[in-house]
């Protein structure tokens, strides 16, 4: 008896070893071919069959996405009327726990100042174009020089919110973040050399590693210089090859082995009033209980815990000249901005999501979202691009001989692209030709300014030469002289409002606003190449795959 019980014990051990296997095997096999994916005998056709997602990137923390009411205040003491409550679908997404500090801004300009040298004038316009402005601090009836000559460089003060940064400065600086993440992905995968420590090349203008480029075609870097990689991932679809001395083997990294990171961005106006609300603190079983008025529960800017009971829960302007409290018992702490994650953070795991500094998002700002607008992941702001193929059919990378820049209404000079990236076009009427989602490349005046829009609304735009105005916003007009030197003119024709489509959202409060502007649900808006001394941001990037690493539960506490 016993014998045969042991026997069984065997049998079924054996068993469940065979199952789980086959079940693993069985992830590399075609459910509806029966071909085997990753073995060369059948092609050497190849998949990711053991994908496993890779987690927050640095710095960031899940956001889970759901349901909410947008634009739903409790105070409109402006009386701006462009808070409309709308309901919103957002998708799951990543966010930097804090702003962006001094000390990670300065390793950006560092990077660009040693790639792309200012002494160089070649470069100069590059390195320039992404400087903050220090001299936001000025007042013409205050004293504050001292930050104008410390506030981003001083390590007292490297990891404050760097501000002075433009809406058009944010999302460069996203866009390199993205090159960063990734090169170090390669690097820590053996796939690619450590580029600034090669005798061999020189890392300048367009010689240095662009995300969108590598994926696009790795030769595409380094004028093809193949010695900045190292070797690459298995290759399936050929046998197993021997390194050879400065040869590479295997194959490059692709979107479909899904190991390098998302692009980073700024966050949409809908995701970052989301993350800063934090309802998922509210939430019971698919409910929400109560309101809330701040990035934390309760209707006031104090503490009611018994142990900090009466402290600030941000760092924002108390009253008229209070902007921190009396010596000694300092209200907030600061009367600037102060170190981030000074204080606790919401429910997602976010600090500052009220005070401290406001932030900028990606949305381009129009007094409404209208309820007829689009309730899934809501964004205006939209230009739809594709890569630009040159004669010979190939891919086209900027570098200097065809880069443009862009000059701004204040006289500034930008890049629209930095050397070494891929150049993008808008899509074409003929790209968009009879289809549902979309008609045209740009989108951001879209029901709101756009022709339809209008009385003219039944006029064709391409058969307009000059398109009927919704908001009155006349660019200021530049002169260029013979020399290229730009001579800045104010316009003199009368404003009636301030709104264009190159008026971007910023949210939140800051350090210099009072508590009614820290509701997470309020709106502001300045043109994308200004700055202040009280606007920061951080960067946000999509989450793939499901929604949530965890099962539903029965609260969000």
């Amino acid at each position: 008896m016993k014998k045969f019980s042991s026997n069984k014990v065997l049998l079924l051990l054996l068993t469940t070893v065979l199952m789980a296997s086959c079940s693993k095997s069985n992830k590399s096999v075609s459910t509806l071919t029966g071909w085997e994916y990753n073995n060369p005998k059948y092609g050497g056709f190849q998949a990711n069959a053991n994908y496993r997602e890779l987690g927050p990137p640095p710095g960031m923390v899940l956001i889970e996405g759901g349901t909410f009411t947008m634009g739903s205040v409790q105070d409109d003491v402006m009386f701006d009327w462009n808070t409309t409550p709308v309901k919103q679908q957002v998708r799951s997404f990543y966010m930097d726990e804090a702003e962006v500090t001094n000390i990670e801004y300065l390793l950006y300009l560092q990077y660009l100042e040693k790639v792309f040298p200012p002494s160089d004038d070649t470069y100069r316009k590059i390195y320039q174009a992404a400087l903050p402005d220090t001299l936001v601090w000025r007042n013409t009836l205050g004293f504050n020089e001292l930050l104008t000559e410390n506030y981003l460089r001083h390590p007292a003060y490297a990891e404050y919110p760097v501000v002075g940064v433009s809406w058009r400065q944010a999302a460069e600086f996203c866009k390199w973040r993205t090159d960063r993440v990734n090169e170090k992905i390669l690097i820590d995968k053996g796939v690619l050399h450590t580029l600034f420590d090669m005798d061999s090349i020189k890392v300048e203008g367009a010689n240095r590693f662009d995300s969108e480029t590598y994926l696009t075609n790795p030769n595409l870097l380094f004028d093809g210089d193949s010695t900045i990689y190292y070797k690459g991932i298995r290759d399936f679809s050929k046998k197993d090859e021997k390194k050879s001395e400065g040869s590479f083997t295997g194959r490059h990294v692709k979107t479909s082995d899904g190991i390098l990171a998302q692009r980073f961005r700024l966050p949409t106006e809908t995701e970052w009033e989301y993350a800063a609300k934090a309802l998922i603190e509210n939430r019971e079983y698919n409910s929400i209980r109560g309101r809330k008025k701040y990035s934390w529960n309760g209707g006031t800017t104090r503490e009611t815990s018994r142990r900090y009971q009466g402290d600030q829960m941000a760092n924002f302007k108390q009253g008229k000249g209070d902007y921190s409290g009396l010596a000694g018992w300092s209200n907030d702490g600061a009367d600037i901005t102060m170190k981030i994650k000074s204080y606790k953070p919401n429910a997602f795991g976010l600090y500052d999501m009220s005070g401290n500094v406001a932030e900028w998002v990606a949305d381009v700002y129009r007094p409404m979202i209208d309820n007829d607008a689009n309730d899934f992941s809501y964004f205006r702001g939209n230009v739809f691009e594709k890569k630009k193929i040159d004669k010979e059919g190939n891919v086209v990378v900027v570098d200097y001989n065809n880069i443009e820049f862009d000059t701004l209404d204040n006289g500034k000079i930008v890049p629209k692209n930095l050397p070494g990236s891929i150049k993008y076009v808008p899509v074409t009427n003929r790209d968009a030709f009879m289809r549902r989602n979309y008609e045209k490349a740009y989108n951001i005046d879209s029901r709101d300014g756009d022709l339809a829009s209008t009385k003219q609304y039944f006029r064709d735009e391409d058969d307009t030469e000059e398109k009927p105005r919704m908001y009155n916003s006349p660019k200021i007009p530049r002169q260029i002289g013979e020399s290229g030197l730009i001579i800045q003119q104010y316009d003199t024709k009368t404003r009636t409002t301030l709104i264009s489509d190159q008026t971007r959202v910023y949210k939140g409060g800051s350090w210099n606003d009072r508590a009614y502007w820290m509701d997470p649900a309020q709106r502001r808006y300045l043109p994308e190449y200004m700055a202040t001394n009280y606007i920061g941001f951080r960067c946000a990037t999509d989450k793939l795959g499901q929604m949530s690493y965890s099962r539903r539960r029965k609260s969000g506490k």
